[in-house]
């Protein structure tokens, strides 16, 4: 039964790693494998791009408050959410607000890209309340945040339900016993509730330390433009960009590979937090 997957693993995620070669060649499509070895000269010429240098910190900012906020705002919703007592409404909530999690990023950012455009539904509000327009897609200051805000609207929906299926493990018998001492609703939460989530919490947060070079390629590449290069383009538009619109090919096969060693160095250290912090472990 593991043949088929195996052979599917082997074949689109091992058999390309023989493409990194490219990483070390000047390469040409007429030439392929066989192009002259230049050793580590593509390194030197990505770090001498200013653009290439500009996109570790758009990265990091933006997916280091993805990570952040991709954690804080789950765990808050799913408090609030686990105060309802009517599980109809409950359910209703949980469900609206983990469905845009199934949606992609070419629909939502079409979506977007009329609700936040300088005659949309937001900047319209805005100017009613006295507010000048925001240019939320164009202006490289309120880019980056944008992208952040709009990442965790779509996803901590999904973050919920990790949560609250945390809650659900929590013994009724703590509750109870609080409520016989006296304590109120926040007491519980602060005594019972949040002790209770803290390994969930630190475990979470640490296995999306290996994202933190993935600061969305799909949201970004579908919502920026060039007049917010200076602060919205991160390492995957950047190697999109010149390497598949501007054909160079060993400049970003290069960028690509010091990304991935990077993220799987952050990745191991994140399980080996998560086994020490929460007990996790992936074997």
């Amino acid at each position: 039964m593991m043949i088929p997957g195996l052979i599917i693993l082997a074949v689109f995620a091992y058999y390309p790693l023989y493409g990194l070669v490219i990483a070390f060649e000047d390469y040409s499509v007429a030439k392929g494998f066989h192009s002259p070895w230049v050793g580590l000269e593509n390194f030197r010429y990505i770090f001498s791009m200013p653009g290439f240098v500009r996109t570790i910190p758009n990265t990091l900012f933006i997916a280091i408050c993805k990570i952040v906020l991709g954690v804080a705002v789950p765990v808050a919703f799913a408090l609030l959410l686990n105060e309802i007592g009517n599980g109809f409404v409950k359910r209703t909530f949980q469900t609206l607000v983990y469905l845009p999690n199934f949606l992609s990023w070419v629909i939502i950012a079409g979506v977007f890209i009329d609700i936040l455009a300088t005659d949309g539904v937001v900047n319209r509000i805005l100017g009613r309340i006295g507010f000048a327009p925001v240019s939320f897609l164009g202006n490289p200051e309120v880019f980056p945040f944008t992208m952040i805000v709009t990442d965790v609207w779509k996803g901590f929906g999904f973050g919920t339900v990790v949560y609250l299926a945390a809650l659900s493990g929590i013994d009724p018998g703590l509750y109870e016993a609080a409520m016989i001492d006296g304590a109120g609703r926040l007491s519980q939460v602060r005594y019972i509730t949040m002790p209770c989530l803290k390994s969930i919490i630190v475990l979470m947060a640490f296995l999306s330390l290996g994202n933190i070079f993935n600061a969305g390629f799909d949201q970004i590449y579908n919502l920026y433009n060039s007049a917010v290069y200076e602060t919205g383009d991160i390492i995957d538009t950047y190697v999109f960009r010149i390497g598949i619109e501007q054909a160079q090919y060993s400049a970003a096969t290069a960028v690509g590979l010091i990304k991935s060693v990077i993220s799987g160095l952050l990745l191991v250290t994140a399980y080996s937090l998560a086994y020490k912090f929460a007990d996790y472990r992936v074997f």
